[in-house]
């Protein structure tokens, strides 16, 4: 025994001197550490940030007075101040398409102009001899980048992202600065609020400098899917320096939701050597049972290619995830996923989040995805340009359908209004595509929104060859969705719409901004084609999705559902007023209505009470509609008017316990269906109760009451995220309700409210829903509206406790304590 245990220390001895040596070598270089065989940094923290352009923004040296710390994604048109239109000021009468009530009138009331940023790096001696890439996802409007002080790259279409090599242009062993000028350019080069900046992720990848995947290498597809067995096809895009190499092996692993490796195969392709870039058939497999995706479970499965060198070591790895669906069009059904119809229910809308501006952080979008789910919607349409990678990962894990647009006008000047269209597109329609082909989410490309009557785009035949000749592309890259364009009006001129236009008999799919009533005289004379309501307005809900066969058609996009900056009728707001949802996402009362149809299978009843009508024209379409509350707080006598809103057979309404009425849900007429109107009832202080019924059943299957408030007596904080993570990106959203002692919403309550922050968090965003404020978005105070406010944080990357502090003039002060979860355990 002892002889075993000496044996042991000595053994343990040798091994102990053995690692210590190791790691002495590896310490000072003589063996080389391994490495990963793809790197991504994240550069989104710490930039310098200048407003207005500077004589040495991109100099490598010296700066100017002025710059501040900022953190990606950064939006700096929001805090900038509101520009109010001047006197003299008018609509651009002659230009339809362009909603323009003023100079700003579009652009949010903020003034266009260009920013600088600037970051300095020190690259690390382990990065020499390989790859070194900056990725940009994204600089709004458009952008030029410099290391240095030498312009390397940029970008002439903000919404896209691009990569610049600087492999043989950083500078070991001192200070890089890379520089990024951004230009919002001119108002008239976007019809709605674009944000300027750094507003996606910026990040640097490192890969092996002979062998490597190129930029957005894989393309999965699922061409044979049943419930038994589904075929997988995955292509790999690799580029190789090696002269010598004649053949390539690759390794391909396939992980379900779970982690569980369901598939794992190497295979050996030849390489011409003649080509430095080539796409192979990484694998073609089958999956026995699989997990399919679609919008009720979103199951999504995990591909990793890897590619290895000629002595099996890696040399380079890439992941992506992928859904297993099967997507089926046809003008007798619509759209159908696995064997089943599914319509779209949608919202068309801009990609700014509200109180951040553009800045794309993914929890802000979540929390849009989580509130359209919650009220029936199954679709985003992204209007009219593409939408974060953020947006399209959640809409794959939530099962949200995306109709994925890339142009709004194909004119020079809505295209970032620098380089000409028509030699931007064949590059711009490969990185969109590429980007987004493998998301299960989206189920149809859209090129273009409302361009068919515009004859200054090329070729002045209504769109037909540029369509061509940008969908020949798209094919190259995928085959497996139809393509569209919306259209309006549908017709070949704005007056007669005898006929359709010759652009939307050329789409695969004939999508209407507004024209649902064509659908079905279209179909009668075309009936190859298949309808899809592109637009669809706030003040026609209901008739415009209950006059469409539901049967055929393959769905419908409201626009405007959340309210948003830009695009705005006039002074004092400062943008969109037509959706359901406020610009802090506050749900209107209408809300309730469109989800008493969306979600049709779920008992509802809402009670809203009408105030006032705000009918205006836009786009040719009257879309000012009824202004309604959900409250019962009105002056005594008061005669109102009110809607109830039910998918149930019919409502009983009481006020005070006393019954007022019972009334059908009149399901003949779409303008009728789902809202039950009540006329001449007489307000009484207390409370109003809504009950809805099914026809042989005594019960409610739903209710809906509310009461009159006493004045505010505190404010009630909410936060929305549980699992606040310390990664320097994720948000909470604090939601501030000035409630009575019985903890009622008191909707008079206006109080200014002030913010502070200690802790591991910084204040991202302040908000409330009155679009018509002159309050900024930014800074550390708010007033209430409506008896709300929204304050939003953004978290450290260190863990944590934030104190959030809240103070006003007319409430006692609030403090919450919000925890800030480490990432991984760190």
């Amino acid at each position: 025994m002892h002889i075993i245990q000496s044996c042991y220390s000595v053994f343990n001895t040798r091994i102990y001197k053995f690692l210590l040596l190791l790691i002495v070598f590896v310490a000072i270089g003589l063996i080389p550490f391994p490495l990963e065989a793809r790197e991504v940094i994240s550069l989104n923290r710490d930039w310098l940030f200048h407003a207005g352009d500077v004589a040495d923004g991109a100099s490598a040296h010296t700066l100017s007075p002025g710059w501040i710390t900022v953190n990606v994604p950064h939006d700096y048109q929001i805090s900038q101040p509101w520009v109010a239109p001047g006197v003299d000021e008018r609509g651009d009468a002659d230009n339809p398409v362009a909603n323009v009530a003023s100079r700003l009138s579009s652009r949010g009331f903020k003034e266009m102009g260009c920013g600088w940023y600037r970051k300095t790096i020190i690259p690390d001696n382990d990065w020499k001899g390989r790859r070194i890439l900056l990725d940009f996802e994204g600089i709004m409007l458009v952008g030029d980048v410099y290391l240095n002080g030498e312009l390397i790259g940029g970008t002439d279409y903000g919404y896209l992202g691009f990569e610049i090599d600087v492999t043989d242009k950083l500078r070991y062993g001192e200070e890089n600065v890379i520089a990024v000028r951004a230009d919002t350019g001119s108002p008239e080069n976007s019809r709605w609020y674009t944000g300027g900046g750094l507003y996606r992720d910026v990040n640097l990848k490192i890969t092996d400098p002979e062998l490597y995947f190129t930029r957005h290498p894989l393309y999965v597809t699922t061409p044979e899917v049943e419930r038994d067995r589904a075929v997988v096809r995955i292509q790999a895009e690799v580029a190789n320096h090696i002269a010598s190499l004649d053949s390539l092996r690759m390794k391909t692993v396939i992980r379900d939701a779970d982690g569980k490796a369901v598939y794992e195969a190497e295979s050996s392709h030849r390489f011409n050597r003649k080509q430095t870039i080539k796409e192979y058939e990484a694998d073609s497999l089958v999956l026995d049972n699989p997990r399919l995706w679609d919008c009720e479970t979103p199951h999504l499965y995990t591909a990793t290619v890897t590619l290895l060198r000629p002595d099996a070591t890696v040399a380079d790895e890439v992941s992506t995830r992928f859904g297993v669906r099967k997507l089926e069009y046809s003008p007798e059904y619509g759209l159908r996923i696995n064997g089943k119809k599914v319509l779209l229910k949608g919202i068309a809308n801009h990609h700014t989040l509200g109180a951040l501006g553009a800045a794309a952080y993914p929890r802000a979008i979540e929390k849009r995805i989580r509130l359209l789910k919650d009220f029936g919607f199954n679709h985003i349409r992204c209007s009219h340009n593409p939408y974060s990678e953020s947006l399209m990962d959640l809409c794959d894990e939530y099962g949200i359908l995306v109709v994925d647009e890339l142009y709004d006008k194909w004119l020079t000047q809505y295209a970032g209004g620098r380089k000409d269209w028509m030699e931007q597109w064949p590059h711009d329609v490969p990185e969109w595509v590429r980007r987004d082909r493998n998301h299960p989410c989206v189920v149809m490309w859209s090129l273009g929104n409302e361009l068919q009557l515009l004859w200054d785009i090329p070729y002045a035949d209504w769109g037909v060859t540029p369509y061509r000749m940008q969908k020949a592309l798209l094919d190259r890259y995928d085959r497996t969705r139809p393509v569209t364009v919306a259209m309006h009006p549908r017709g070949r001129n704005e007056k007669t719409d005898s006929l359709p236009a010759p652009l939307a008999m050329e789409t695969d799919v004939a999508a209407y901004n507004y024209r649902y009533m064509y659908f079905p005289g279209d179909s009668r004379r075309f009936p190859r084609m298949m309808f899809y309501q592109s637009e669809a307005n706030t003040s026609n809900m209901g008739p415009n999705y209950f006059d469409m066969d539901l049967d055929k058609v393959i769905g419908l996009a409201y626009w405007g559902m959340i309210d948003y900056l830009g695009e705005s009728a006039g002074w004092p707001a400062k943008g969109w007023e037509q959706g359901v949802f406020d610009i802090s996402l506050e749900p209107k009362p209408n809300a309730y209505f469109l989800k008493s149809y969306f979600k049709e299978d779920e008992p509802l009843v809402h009670i809203a009470v009408y105030e006032d009508e705000e009918p205006y024209i836009w786009n040719d379409i009257q879309m000012g509609g009824k202004r309604l509350s959900d409250h019962w707080n009105y002056p005594e006598p008061s005669i109102l008017k009110l809607y109830t809103y039910t998918n149930a057979d019919e409502v009983e309404l009481k006020i005070n316990g006393k019954t007022i009425g019972r009334k059908r849900n009149d399901r003949t007429d779409s303008r009728r269906r789902n809202r039950i109107m009540w006329e001449n009832v007489e307000y009484s202080p207390g409370n109003i109760e809504a009950f809805a019924y099914n026809d042989g059943e005594s019960n409610p299957v739903a209710r809906h009451r509310i009461e009159t408030s006493g004045r505010a007596s505190h404010l009630l904080l909410t936060a929305d995220n549980a699992d606040w993570r310390a990664d320097g990106t994720d948000l909470q959203h604090v939601r501030v309700e000035a409630v009575d002692k019985k903890g009622r919403r008191d909707v008079s309550a206006r109080g200014m409210l002030t913010f502070s922050v200690e802790g591991p968090a910084e204040i991202v965003g302040v908000i409330n829903g009155d679009n018509r404020s002159n309050e900024l978005t930014v800074g550390n105070s708010r007033s209430l509206y409506n008896g709300t406010a929204t304050v939003i944080l953004r978290s450290k990357p260190e863990s944590g406790t934030a104190l959030l502090r809240i103070t006003s003039p007319d409430f006692k002060p609030v403090m919450m304590k919000l925890p800030v979860s480490p990432v991984d355990g760190k």
